[in-house]
């Protein structure tokens, strides 16, 4: 009976040390480890502040009445050229901010109509892309951080073991090193994120982009047409 409750104590042990929390792990790694850690995360609240940030930007960017254009021609083949401009002012969205510096330039040539309308866009572009760069830096970097941090932590594992002159536990050794690789898992984990969350930026900027684009050719089309 002893023998059997001492086989059960030695089951429990051995099961809760190798029940290990999250933060037990992070908390282990020492000061070197938190600190990386604790960096990881920080990039990770600003990775996900300007991903959402921006999705909301490019998706209100993106909304735009389906009338839209068939007004502004109305418009214009009437010739009410300040209605056109005053509905270009009411909608707030990248179209329209297009639109107006062309209609804006009406009676000049197609040529310099289209670089007004050109130049209006590469500004609207890099209004839609602000800050998405940081994100494909947090990307980059944060794999890069974390390794860092397993490579300190391997460092200071052998260390040890190299000033204990070769005596040094094994299993102690080895808690060093997967403790230290937790910084490894964390950095990836930010960079994964980062990285789905520019593509998925990206991807919709550039929808909006060609929306930009397509109508741009319809006004410029519409200026063609025979009065």
């Amino acid at each position: 009976m002893n023998l059997q409750e001492a086989s059960n104590s030695a089951s429990e042990v051995l099961q809760e040390e190798r029940t290990l929390s999250v933060m037990d792990l992070i908390l282990s790694g020492g000061t070197g480890s938190i600190l990386i850690i604790s960096v990881l995360f920080v990039l990770l609240g600003v990775a996900l502040y300007i991903y959402f940030e921006r999705l909301f930007a490019i998706k209100a960017a993106s909304k735009i009445d389906a009338n839209f254009m068939n007004q502004i021609r109305d418009h214009i083949s009437n010739h009410k050229i300040d209605a056109a401009m005053n509905l270009c002012k009411m909608t707030d969205s990248p179209v329209a901010r297009l639109t107006e510096k062309g209609i804006a330039r009406i009676g000049k040539p197609l040529d310099d109509i289209n670089t007004a309308i050109e130049n209006a866009g590469t500004l609207e572009v890099y209004k839609l892309e602000k800050n998405v760069s940081v994100l494909a830096t947090v990307a980059g970097a944060a794999p890069m951080i974390g390794f860092l941090g397993t490579v300190i932590g391997m460092i200071l594992a052998f260390h040890e073991m190299a000033s204990s002159g070769g005596q040094a536990e094994m299993g102690l050794l080895a808690s060093g090193i997967y403790t230290a690789m937790t910084t490894t898992v964390a950095g990836l984990i930010v960079g994964i994120i980062a990285y789905i969350g520019y593509n998925h930026l990206v991807n919709i900027t550039n929808k909006v982009v060609h929306k930009m684009e397509a109508n741009a050719v319809d006004f410029l089309d519409l200026l063609n047409e025979p009065v």
